[in-house]
């Protein structure tokens, strides 16, 4: 969607999708203005609606490995159930893995790229149902505006039906990192490697690069966090021109600097109308 300033103010329902790495501040800014905003998680709405089952088949499992729980679970004396919130979104991290040694906690990679392409396909649903999401922020709770806290790995869709469905009914911001926050986000990945998404053809790639500089012979041999640390970098620089490439085809460019001085509601609608003049 594209606006002018003028536009942009006579909105009376403002409708905003938030672009970028995890970590450039979407969910601080979704949370702050939750008052007027309705907060739409991708991740949340992943992890409640589209992998709810196989997140908890995940659980389950290793439950069963544990004695005293797998009596209870096959007797039917226990329940398990997520506790998903938009602040703790681990149980959707901890369905999606790290790649590599078992022993370390590590998935084989069959198993690894299944549940890559499960979170691939959870995540497009999420997306498409933003406009549903609109409507219900309304009509049901009343919000007067919506934002759309996207995932960071909503560049790696590679799905145009999405990204009209977005821009139709959303106004796109992508927040770029500046330079010191690039390093400041890539400090943090090795300092607490967290489970990702990759596309397969760049997981495939890297994959090879790494176990050739590690001389690994087999991916039971991987070390996931190691893996996780080393492949940041280049998961990060590979994403930065398909941010930027959505933004320039459908919306606007802010940066973090620009975000971080933002205090409230008013603070952001001028830093977005500033966007539109750019």
């Amino acid at each position: 969607m594209k606006l002018t300033t003028a536009e942009f103010r006579d909105w009376e329902h403002k409708s905003i999708t938030l672009l970028g790495m995890s970590g450039v501040g979407k969910t601080r800014l979704s949370t702050m203005l939750r008052d007027n905003w309705f907060h739409y998680s991708g991740d949340y709405r992943i992890g409640t609606r589209y992998l709810d089952e196989p997140i908890l088949d995940n659980i389950k499992q290793q439950a069963m490995q544990v004695e005293f729980l797998r009596d209870l679970l096959r007797t039917d004396s226990i329940y398990i159930a997520n506790n998903l919130s938009v602040d703790n979104l681990k149980p959707v991290a901890s369905f999606l893995g790290k790649l590599g040694n078992p022993e370390l906690g590590g998935l084989a990679l069959p198993k690894f790229k299944r549940r890559q392409a499960l979170h691939h396909q959870a995540e497009v649903l999420a997306m498409r149902d933003v406009p549903e999401f609109i409507n219900k922020a309304q009509e049901i709770y009343g919000y007067h505006h919506f934002i759309n806290d996207a995932g960071g790995s909503m560049c790696e869709l590679d799905d145009e039906k999405t990204l009209r469905i977005l821009s139709e009914n959303t106004l796109i911001i992508y927040i770029k990192a500046t330079e010191q926050d690039e390093r400041e986000l890539i400090r943090r990945a090795e300092l607490d490697p967290k489970p990702l998404y990759y596309r397969e053809t760049f997981l495939d790639e890297q994959l090879t690069t790494y176990m050739t500089e590690r001389s690994l012979e087999y991916v039971a041999q991987i070390d996931p966090d190691d893996f996780v640390r080393w492949v940041f970098p280049h998961l990060f620089y590979s994403r930065i021109p398909r941010y930027a490439a959505i933004a320039e085809q459908y919306g606007y460019t802010i940066t973090t600097t620009d975000l971080a001085r933002v205090q409230n509601e008013q603070d952001f609608v001028a830093l977005v109308e500033k966007a539109l003049q750019s």
